[in-house]
């Protein structure tokens, strides 16, 4: 903590830019409100959301605190708040107002899971909020996956991609294959369960797919596309590459039998928290089993701007943590 006692350190964006514009800054400690937690924070995760949070492709007040995701310890609890305590160590999604990359941040606390019961150390439940989360929110409820459905999930190396492959196993899937966009990832990305790797230029030889999850836009969303079976379900959720939008022709759809569809992490979160609180329940469980392999890299946090720079020119597998405060 800072000295003053109302105030406390944080990576803000004072304004919109490359990764050099994150500054260290004082900000005020934030109190809960009813129903919400404050959080002592441990680590917060590191993600290519923050980034789009930096470039301004989402408009947010400035100075903003980014940060989707923490691990820590309960500080506080606001009105109508059961089931957590002070001191308690939880993971927790920050994804609706962020703040993560802070010493304090205050959540909505259906999105607060506790560690007790758990052999998760702090530093590996960082890592499952956003990612682990949305691999069981977007398999399940968007992509309503049946026993022995193949799958094909972009990305297959990085944060997200790493638990979309297990996530898939763990609800029933047949064939699971990964896309990668250079070699060097297909050892990296083979580590979290997929049957077969695939570089994304060399799909047209996979197959059909029952579902196809998109993080990566441009080109890979028509491969993807092209790669669905009939009653095939293409599921978008980003667009890493920066391209430009890629129309999609409803009569395709019609003719083909396939179906687009569309999931964001944070708007979800902000209309359905209990139902994203329940997912992230599961994650943590899966990983405390050992179902769910997490591959973590922790970095100080003063280290930011480098963790950006990796991240957006996809040199990163697995996921990255901040180190931010006490465990």
């Amino acid at each position: 903590m800072t000295n003053s006692t109302t105030q406390m350190r944080a990576i803000t964006i004072p304004e919109f830019g490359e990764a050099e514009v994150l500054r260290f800054a004082g900000v005020d400690i934030p109190e809960p409100g009813p129903g919400q937690v404050a959080i002592d924070v441990a680590y917060a995760g590191a993600n290519f959301a923050e980034i789009l949070y930096r470039r301004g492709v989402v408009d947010v007040p400035r100075p903003f605190v980014p940060g989707i995701e923490v691990s820590g310890r309960v500080r506080a609890v606001g009105p109508d708040v059961e089931g957590l305590r002070v001191g308690q160590p939880v993971a927790a999604l920050t994804i609706v107002d962020s703040g993560g990359y802070a010493e304090v941040v205050v959540t909505a606390a259906a999105l607060v899971v506790p560690l007790d019961e758990s052999d998760l150390d702090l530093r590996v439940a960082a890592a499952l909020p956003s990612n682990s989360t949305t691999a069981f929110l977007v398999l399940d409820r968007v992509a309503r996956i049946e026993p022995g459905e193949s799958v094909l999930v972009h990305a297959a190396a990085g944060g997200v991609g790493s638990q979309l492959g297990q996530a898939a196993r763990l609800l029933g899937a047949g064939r699971v294959v990964g896309a990668v966009g250079t070699p060097a990832k297909i050892d990296a990305a083979k580590r979290f369960g997929y049957d077969d790797v695939v570089l994304r230029d060399e799909l047209d030889g996979a197959g059909e797919f029952d579902i196809v999850v998109d993080m990566v836009g441009g080109p890979s969303r028509r491969a993807g596309l092209d790669r669905l079976g009939p009653m095939g379900r293409l599921i978008v959720m980003g667009n890493a590459s920066g391209a430009a939008d890629v129309g999609i022709s409803a009569n395709e759809l019609w003719f083909t039998n396939k179906t687009v569809s569309g999931f964001n992490l944070a708007a979800f979160s902000a209309g359905h928290p209990e139902q994203a609180g329940t997912a992230l329940r599961r994650a943590v469980a899966a990983a405390g089993r050992g179902d769910l392999r997490v591959e973590v890299e922790t970095r100080p946090w003063d280290q930011v701007v480098d963790v950006h720079r990796r991240i957006e020119t996809g040199a990163t597998t697995g996921k990255i943590v901040l180190e931010v405060g006490r465990r």
